[in-house]
């Protein structure tokens, strides 16, 4: 089923995962899979390392054994900076082999020690080359505080608006701490005509070194209600963790009661914060009175 059509029904709740290390053997995934598989979740969503062969095929994988073993559905993450169109025409064939119909197209990050490829200068070219070699419904990120490359917000949404005019289908946010990002956002977009569905990427965060990568990596903005809790329980993993988790339920609980289309977990990989985080909502999800 392509995802874009689960919102017709119903408020959509998903997980993302990752492949393992390349050290690992690909199996050590499997328990953590059958334990979200469990939770029912709408789809579940496969990342992608642009730095190999090895990595591509751990998520055609992970994303083929959820959709065929698991039956439930998948999409499987594509960067293609690193990409040539015959080689995405390629990967394109392996999915429909697998019986997957569900792809979020990325630009990717430079790989140290890697020249990036001509073929594919922004994700709008990915999108649009995904749409006229295949069926497949094309996912792809936004960003609620801009994309850290954008000068601003605003010319970070045009650029979008190319984006979903090039074919998207369905997108998910980065992750953010303060709602209100988000739905300054969701309004700026629907005023520029972007109207496909929004699913919102929030990632429970449950220790304090999780924290200062996500801070380095994305750029989000922390509100002070957010920093004030990591000072107060950093030296109690314990207490941390629980603080992660219930700051992350209080986000969703308030992004369900504005209306949101879906809510799409960053697991990490780890089951039993995303069945803590289950748990906590999903007689909310599943009530259907939180949709407009």
């Amino acid at each position: 089923m392509k995802t874009a059509d689960l919102f017709k029904e119903k408020t959509v709740f998903s997980f993302e995962i990752f492949p393992p290390r390349k050290d690992t053997p690909i199996e050590s995934i499997y328990t953590t899979l059958e334990a979200l598989r469990d939770m029912t979740p709408d789809f579940i969503s496969v990342t992608y390392s642009a730095s190999g062969r090895a990595n591509k095929d751990a998520t055609l994988a992970i994303a083929s054994r959820i959709k065929n073993e698991y039956h439930t559905e998948s999409v499987a993450h594509l960067t293609c900076i690193n990409h040539t169109k015959d080689e995405v025409r390629d990967l394109l064939g392996e999915l429909k082999e697998n019986n997957i119909e569900n792809i979020l197209a990325l630009l990717g990050d430079p790989v140290p020690g890697i020249t990036p490829r001509e073929d594919f200068k922004h994700a709008s070219d990915l999108v649009s080359f995904i749409k006229q070699s295949s069926d497949l419904n094309v996912l792809a990120a936004c960003y609620p505080e801009g994309h850290p490359a954008a000068p601003d917000l605003e010319t970070d949404i045009r650029h979008l608006k190319t984006k979903v005019d090039a074919g998207v289908d369905h997108l998910i946010t980065q992750l953010f701490f303060d709602n209100s990002y988000f739905y300054n956002f969701r309004d700026k977009i629907t005023a520029t005509g972007i109207h496909v569905p929004v699913e919102v990427g929030i990632m429970p965060v449950i220790n304090k070194a999780q924290a200062e990568r996500v801070i380095s990596m994305c750029g989000v903005q922390l509100p002070k209600k957010f920093r004030v809790m990591m000072d107060r329980f950093a030296d109690n993993p314990e207490a941390l963790r629980d603080a992660g988790l219930a700051y992350a339920v209080e986000q969703i609980i308030d992004l369900l009661a504005n209306g949101v289309d879906g809510i799409h977990l960053y697991t990490m990989n780890n089951s039993l914060v995303a069945h803590r985080i289950d748990e906590a909502v999903r007689t909310l999800i599943k009530s259907g009175s939180w949709k407009s």
